[in-house]
């Protein structure tokens, strides 16, 4: 067995050992899937995961005013988000709260895993002007150690950064900005990887984004990828299964067989036809795509998840509220024409 095969192989058991326990409380396949296999689940039902669903999430919120309101066959078919699960966008301010709320959850219902977002770098938009984050590299700090002692040793999934690494290489993050972005995910990842039963994976974008794989390659080295579990793939985005995995692929080559996962929350129907610089907002007619999960019968990707959560908007387009606010009926639209 080569040394790239035999790393492949200790990647693909340390992550079974990692899921194993919280798998051994799912109680069975999903509808018409073989246990393993990998095959998604029927419209409406839950995928066999080793995912925490978080109860009070948006969407199940939903289901019950629906409910009360009389709209039960709106909120069945809603039920393929409530019931499903979705990542938590850890608060920017303090994160220690929704977090252990979170680990609560996670160990009533069984010991299940955690699926967090640590979003919160400085300058994290596009521009030269970009707000949004923590207001300094000094407070960054102190939030990213909040929140891996908030998770502690139990076990969790952590989406590190969307759009740090790609916005660094479209141009979007400024030059001056570009050393002490590199730095921060580099501590981020040690500081989460302090935690035994963390599992870190940074953003990678997408294929219709960085087209070229090996733009990303020197870009998550110096974000401390080597020490990090893996990358990610399609957060927020609408790109398909076969060339997100085709994509990875390539990746994983280049960085010496580096784990992946998908955000696979709305591609069921893939982008909007036309001009992809349009196509990112809200974009009509898209769906559900593949249920999260962990058995994705694809050694190189370590989970299916649904990152971005469904029915949140992505801004003021298209008539749709701020950025992260939930709407109702584009999740209704979504979970209408979920094909899994």
């Amino acid at each position: 067995m080569s040394a790239a095969a035999r790393r492949r192989s200790v990647a693909a058991l340390g992550l079974a050992l990692f899921l194993a326990a919280a798998s051994a409380c799912t109680s069975g396949s999903a509808p018409g899937a073989s246990r393993g296999s990998g095959a998604p689940a029927a419209p409406g039902s839950a995928s066999e995961s080793a995912f925490w669903v978080d109860p009070q999430s948006a969407a199940a919120r939903q289901v019950a005013a629906w409910e009360a309101q009389g709209r039960n066959g709106d909120a069945e078919v809603l039920r393929r988000i409530a019931d499903r699960p979705a990542a938590l966008w850890v608060p920017g301010g303090e994160p220690g709260p929704e977090i252990r709320r979170a680990r609560a959850g996670a160990k009533a219902a069984g010991g299940r895993t955690l699926v967090l977002v640590a979003h919160n770098l400085p300058h994290r938009g596009c521009g030269p002007h970009a707000t949004g984050g923590a207001p300094d590299a000094r407070a960054y700090r102190a939030w990213i150690g909040a929140f891996a002692d908030a998770v502690a040793g139990d076990r969790a999934l952590v989406i590190l950064e969307p759009e740090a690494v790609p916005h660094l290489i479209a141009g979007c993050t400024p030059a001056a900005h570009h050393a002490e972005r590199y730095r921060l995910l580099s501590e981020a990842v040690d500081r989460l990887k302090r935690n035994k039963n963390t599992k870190v994976y940074l953003d990678a974008g997408n294929p219709a984004w960085i087209p070229h794989p090996a733009d990303l390659v020197g870009p998550l080295l110096k974000a401390g990828l080597a020490r990090a579990d893996g990358f990610a793939l399609n957060v927020s985005g609408f790109q398909p299964d076969v060339p997100s995995r085709a994509y990875g692929a390539r990746l994983s080559k280049a960085t010496r067989g580096k784990h992946f996962v998908i955000d696979t929350g709305r591609n069921g129907e893939g982008p909007l036809p036309g001009d992809r610089h349009q196509a990112w907002c809200n974009p009509p007619g898209r769906a559900l795509g593949r249920p999260p999960g962990d058995r994705t019968g694809d050694p190189l990707v370590d989970a299916y998840l649904w990152i971005k959560r469904p029915g949140e908007s992505d801004g003021t387009c298209r008539g749709g509220p701020h950025a992260g606010e939930w709407w109702p009926d584009y999740a209704l639209g979504l979970a209408r024409r979920a094909r899994q």
